[in-house]
């Protein structure tokens, strides 16, 4: 994959990205230690593709126009406010391109399609140990005190 020598160009993902998609997302998961079953990814590619679930998905984009990082974001109503919130689900930049502004222009970009669907919040989670984009993060959003329970449902 090539590193990005000028400014990324963001944009929605497309059903044509799916082969650069795929390595960068697995990579993501790899990153996470997370296995997903095939079918799981596929159906992610196609919602985030459709928008549907209040999903949406941009890509950073070489000189090439090939991918070189993804954000995953979700809106969703909110109890606090009139407007709704954004959850920044996944954000990954290949380490090729890091060490730019990739993940932060991404960041922005979802920020920015959030606030035109009407969300007055954006907020995101990563791992304790992610010195590395908590150091991006920290320029980008205030900490919260919030800790996260998780409990897997049946089904």
């Amino acid at each position: 994959m090539l590193g990005v020598s000028t400014a990324p160009t963001v944009r929605p993902l497309r059903p044509d990205d799916h082969r650069a998609w795929a390595v960068l997302w697995a990579d993501y998961l790899r990153f996470y230690r997370e296995d997903l079953a095939a079918d799981v990814t596929a159906e992610t590619f196609r919602r985030l593709c459709a928008g549907t679930g209040g999903l949406f998905a941009l890509v950073a984009c070489d000189e090439d126009d090939a991918p070189v990082g993804l954000a995953h974001a979700v809106l969703h109503p909110s109890t606090w406010s009139t407007g709704g919130s954004c959850y920044l689900e996944d954000l990954f930049v290949d380490p090729s391109a890091r060490g730019g502004d990739v993940g932060r222009d991404l960041i922005e970009a979802v920020a920015a399609e959030a606030a035109r669907r009407g969300a007055t919040t954006l907020y995101w989670q990563t791992q304790a140990y992610n010195g590395r984009a908590r150091s991006l993060y920290d320029g980008m959003g205030h900490l919260s005190s919030s800790v996260i329970y998780e409990r897997d449902l049946p089904g």
